[in-house]
C-alpha cells in the first residue's frame, strides 16, 4: 500500500480541500503548502508525524492538522508533446510510371 510521503514524492500538484495547489515543498521536515483561495492567501504545515498518520479512504488522503482535518489529493501534471503530428511533413507520393 502507498503511504502519503510515497505519493507526495511523486505528485506535481495538490489538492487542499478542493483547492490547487502549485506552490509546496515536502522534505524530511514535513510539508508546507502555500496558495491563493481567492483574494485569501492560505498556508498549511503538516510534522512528518501528520504525514505519517494520515490516512487514504479511497479518493483522498485524510490528514489532521493542529486544529483541523484536511483533504490532500495528490495529482500529476501532464505536459503535451512540443510536436504536433499533423505538423509533420507528409510522404511525397511515389512517381507512377
Amino acid at each position: 500500500m502507498t503511504t502519503l510521503s510515497q505519493a507526495l514524492e511523486s505528485c506535481d500538484m495538490l489538492l487542499v480541500d478542493e483547492l490547487h495547489a502549485f506552490d509546496f515543498s515536502f522534505d524530511e521536515t514535513g510539508l508546507r503548502i502555500e496558495l491563493m483561495d481567492g483574494r485569501a492567501f492560505k498556508k498549511y504545515a503538516f510534522s512528518p508525524e501528520q504525514i505519517g498518520a494520515a490516512r487514504f479512504d479511497g479518493t483522498d488522503w485524510l490528514i489532521a492538522s493542529d486544529t483541523d482535518e484536511h483533504r490532500l489529493v495528490c495529482m500529476s501534471v501532464f505536459s503535451a508533446s512540443d510536436e504536433d503530428e499533423d505538423d509533420a511533413p507528409a510522404e511525397e507520393p511515389a512517381d507512377r510510371q
